[in-house]
């Protein structure tokens, strides 16, 4: 049986927010005089945030404790869904429908208006998937989704590698989009969609750029940034700006990465950050959720 709360434990240690410049163009992403906002505490590990842009509230995930959160703009919390089959990355698709990795139910689901669940992927090759971990959705209707085995037992494994999927517009298709990574995590598209980066975490430690084709296949897949320093943790979620400016979790916190893969600076969040997602009414508003609680900063251009 998957033992959820022993993948996914409270990591220990609080450390100071701090902005840590590595270019002189980071503070024109960030200002100086940013601060950081607790707004919500006391968790195991949070996950999965989203955006919902009618009621101006942030979803987001507890893996272990099974549960999606729901956080009201005056800070009001409450339970959206329970059990949530330990959830973690989710989104919408372009019908506003919440998609949803589900880890112990190791499966792809989809919200109907009327609350139901429809179930999206849960096998490739008539072998169960890992444990989805993260999902995005193209402007086609396309779900990709990353399939690593944090949420299950090495010996409940059935698929042969650990994929990045792809759901075809209709949902009647699954394929595999890209097996060369040993932990595909957190993924998220480029700002016109050329592009899918993918966290390859664990031993590599690196951002993957894979250039996207015509048909919904990706290829090549080069590094775009190494992540292996000499800091605990790895690249996990990640969202780009509008301007195509990268901020992925990693070690020391969210690192501020160019379109070139450069490096410019990392946001040192009290808390290990595990992923974050774009919100407010101008989509400047970065909520993070690290380990037992969530955060925001602003940022000077909005999310896409």
């Amino acid at each position: 049986m998957t033992k959820i709360k022993d993948v996914y434990g409270k990591r220990n240690g609080l450390q100071k927010f701090a902005l840590k410049p590595k270019s002189d163009t980071f503070y024109n992403l960030i200002s100086r005089r940013t601060k950081i906002q607790r707004l919500a505490t006391g968790f195991i590990f949070t996950e999965g945030p989203v955006w919902i842009e009618q009621e101006q509230c942030l979803l987001f995930s507890d893996i272990p404790d099974n549960k999606i959160w729901k956080l009201a703009s005056d800070g009001t919390l409450s339970i959206f869904r329970e059990p949530s089959g330990n959830s973690n990355g989710m989104t919408f698709d372009r019908q506003g429908r919440l998609i949803v990795c589900e880890h112990s139910n190791r499966r792809v689901t989809r919200t109907e208006p009327d609350g139901s669940i429809t179930i999206m992927a849960d096998t490739y090759n008539n072998l169960r998937l890992n444990s989805p971990n993260d999902v995005v959705v193209k402007s086609d209707g396309a779900i990709y989704f990353t399939d690593p085995p944090y949420g299950i037992q090495p010996e409940d494994q059935e698929q042969p590698v650990q994929g990045v999927y792809r759901i075809s517009p209709d949902g009647a298709d699954i394929s595999l989009v890209a097996d060369t990574l040993d932990r595909p995590n957190g993924l998220a598209f480029s700002p016109d969609e050329e592009k899918l980066y993918v966290d390859n975490s664990e031993n590599d430690r690196h951002i993957r750029m894979f250039d996207v084709n015509e048909d919904g296949t990706l290829s090549k897949g080069a590094v775009f940034c190494d992540m292996n320093i000499d800091i605990q943790d790895h690249p996990d979620g990640m969202k780009l700006d509008q301007s195509g400016t990268m901020y992925c979790t990693g070690p020391g916190g969210i690192w501020v990465i160019d379109k070139q893969g450069n490096h410019l600076g990392t946001v040192v969040t009290p808390e290990q950050p595990a992923n974050c997602a774009w919100g407010d009414d101008d989509y400047k508003g970065l909520y993070i959720t690290a380990t037992s609680s969530i955060y925001k900063i602003r940022v000077t251009t909005p999310g896409k």
